[in-house]
């Protein structure tokens, strides 16, 4: 184990209190012992922590009311309790956070991790002290057997938006640059494999510029701003989250190349989404958050009931949304979900 991960899994200790009185309410409850994980089950109420990468944004904003909805629906008293990080850089303290969870003795974790290797020993740690966990969106390096995963299938989305720029361009190609969010992370990797995958195959295409935007929209917009002046020809950017398009887009909008620059991007957000009505941005890809939490949730709350696991997790899909089908009534179900009408395969 390298010095970073020693001193991020020690933290949590030291941490605790602090990061309970930072929202993640102290609460008993009868799990996260021998009715955890490889238990006989347990038919009593249900203490779940539902933990994103970080709160305030609409994506995981949308994966809590899926998780909320699978907790509503299932047998039994059922408890959410939802909480993160504001930063998905901030590694450390979800590493903190989720084993405050795990101290208070919840049944189960489900969550993202921001982190694939650190992360990983928090998922190793909750098995060993009997809990139940389930990531969404991201997982981690290695993934447990025991940790099912429930997530977009990142590579083919990013190769099939990629595919939707390279055709933009045309024949002759052009220069695009790309915005990453998080080296590291299980999402940003395979983003980016799926956007190199397609830039391989077509060498008219050439990458001029790779700058990360942190998963901060400030910074996106600076970073693109410095793309701009330093390639005064560029026809395209690839951006790969909320973050990175939002600050991408306002970048190229306040210089007045909305009709130069071709923007294909992750993620929709209400601000993403008019971006895409203006012609700002030309496509991005919807993911199913509300899918995420209710498949995510449902699994783990099935596991601690019955002390047994499903065999597999699960691709949660994904919709490329343009301004010729933003309106169509199935991209509608992925945009607006409801627990009256989720879109979910497991309804």
């Amino acid at each position: 184990m390298n010095k970073r991960r020693i001193s991020i899994i020690a933290a949590g200790a030291a941490l605790a209190l602090t990061l309970a009185a930072c929202g993640a309410e102290v609460r008993e409850s009868g799990g996260g012992g021998e009715e955890g994980n490889g238990g006989g089950g347990q038919d009593g109420p249900i203490q779940l922590a539902v933990v994103p990468k970080a709160v305030g944004f609409d994506f995981w904003a949308t994966v809590r009311s899926g998780a909320e909805c699978a907790a509503e629906e299932a047998e039994g008293e059922v408890e959410v309790q939802w909480d993160g990080v504001t930063q998905e850089t901030d590694v450390t303290g979800q590493v903190n956070l989720l084993q405050n969870f795990v101290s208070q003795g919840v049944d189960g974790l489900v969550y993202a991790a921001t982190d694939a290797q650190v992360l990983a020993d928090v998922s190793r740690n909750a098995l060993g002290q009997g809990l139940t966990v389930v990531n969404i969106d991201s997982g981690t390096d290695p993934q447990p057997d025991e940790v099912l995963v429930f997530a977009t299938d990142n590579v083919a989305a990013a190769e099939d938006a990629t595919e939707y720029l390279v055709e933009q361009l045309g024949e002759e190609g052009g220069e695009v640059a790309f915005i990453p969010f998080q080296p590291g992370t299980s999402t940003n990797d395979t983003r980016t494999e799926g956007f190199e995958n397609v830039l391989e195959e077509n060498p008219q295409v050439e990458l001029v510029a790779t700058q990360s935007s942190e998963s901060d929209y400030n910074t996106a917009l600076e970073v693109t701003q410095n793309i701009l002046t330093a390639n005064p020809d560029l026809d395209a950017i690839y951006a790969a989250n909320e973050p990175g398009v939002l600050g991408a887009a306002e970048a190229v909008r306040s210089s007045g190349l909305e009709d130069q620059i071709t923007i294909v991007g992750w993620d929709t957000a209400p601000d993403e989404l008019e971006a895409v009505r203006d012609g700002v941005v030309s496509a991005l890809v919807a993911q199913n958050p509300f899918r995420m939490g209710y498949d995510g949730a449902n699994a783990a709350i099935e596991e601690i009931r019955t002390g047994e696991s499903a065999d597999t997790g699960g691709d949660t899909g994904a919709t490329l949304v343009t301004q010729d089908n933003i309106d169509n009534e199935e991209v509608q179900a992925v945009l607006n979900p409801s627990c009256d009408n989720p879109p979910t395969d497991t309804e």
